[in-house]
């Protein structure tokens, strides 16, 4: 195998693995044996009641709904909503738009 191939090779490796590394992890990701709903499907419900890309996600006990939800921060444009979906039951309990100082 040529240098300039072995490298190419090396490269794309890295690639997939960083991809895969930072696709699969989450804030509160521990929490994840307790939820009825995965996160990719919590994704999917979360971009269906705002289309865009998931700057940020994490899996949080919080009060409402079963207690433990999904929130994903999800840009559109110039636009940040959070979105949380029950990780339980998979309904949306929140979708609002982020204000200056999220918290």
């Amino acid at each position: 195998m040529s240098t300039h191939k072995l490298v190419s090779a090396l490269l794309l490796g890295a690639t997939l693995v960083g991809a895969a590394g930072s696709a699969s992890a989450y804030t509160g990701e521990e929490l994840a044996t307790q939820a009825k709903v995965g996160v990719a499907d919590a994704r999917a419900i979360a971009l269906k009641a705002f289309p865009g890309t998931i700057a940020d996600e994490e899996l949080e006990k919080e009060k409402g709904g079963t207690g433990l939800r999904f929130s994903f921060d999800i840009q559109h444009g110039k636009t940040t909503h959070e979105v949380g979906v029950d990780a339980n039951t998979g309904k949306v309990l929140e979708n609002k738009r982020e204000g200056k100082h999220p918290d």
